[in-house]
C-alpha cells in the first residue's frame, strides 16, 4: 500500500479525534456526547485500517473494531494489549433515531480515554513502520 493512502487514513483519524476533543472542551451541558462517542470510534477504526493498509491486509467495509483488531493481532502480537472497549457500538447505534440513545458525559469521556490510548499505541506502531 502506498504511503500517501496510509497518511490519508491517519489524517482522517486525527480529524475525528480533534472533533471529539473539541466537543469535550465545551461546558458539560453543551457536550454532544453521541458525536464524541462516534468520532472516537471513527478515529480508532481509521487508525486500525491505516495499520492494516501498511501491512497490505484487506479489511473490507466494516465498522467492527474487534474484527479489525483481530486482523492486527495476526500481524503483531503487541495488539493483544490494546483494548477498543465497546467503541464499535457507537459506529451506527448513536447515529440514527431507530436505536435512539444518548450517551452520558461520563460515557463520552470513557470513549475518549479508550480512543486516546488506542491512538497513542497505533501512532507509535505506524511511526516505527515509517508511516506515522
Amino acid at each position: 500500500m502506498n504511503d500517501e493512502y496510509i497518511q490519508k487514513w491517519i489524517i482522517k483519524a486525527k480529524s475525528d479525534f480533534k472533533i471529539a476533543l473539541h466537543e469535550l472542551a465545551q461546558p458539560e451541558d453543551e457536550v454532544v456526547t453521541d458525536a464524541v462517542c462516534f468520532h472516537c470510534q471513527q478515529a480508532v477504526e481509521k487508525l486500525l485500517k491505516a495499520y492494516l493498509a501498511s501491512k497490505n491486509i484487506e479489511f473490507g467495509k466494516t465498522h467492527n473494531l474487534e474484527f479489525l483488531l483481530e486482523l492486527c493481532k495476526k500481524q503483531d502480537p503487541d495488539f493483544e494489549n490494546l483494548s477498543v472497549g465497546n467503541l464499535s457500538f457507537y459506529a451506527v447505534e448513536v447515529r440514527y433515531p431507530d436505536e435512539f440513545y444518548i450517551p452520558s458525559v461520563a460515557e463520552a469521556k470513557e470513549c475518549f480515554n479508550i480512543a486516546s490510548i488506542a491512538r497513542d499505541f497505533m501512532l507509535k506502531k505506524l511511526e516505527s513502520e515509517g508511516e506515522g
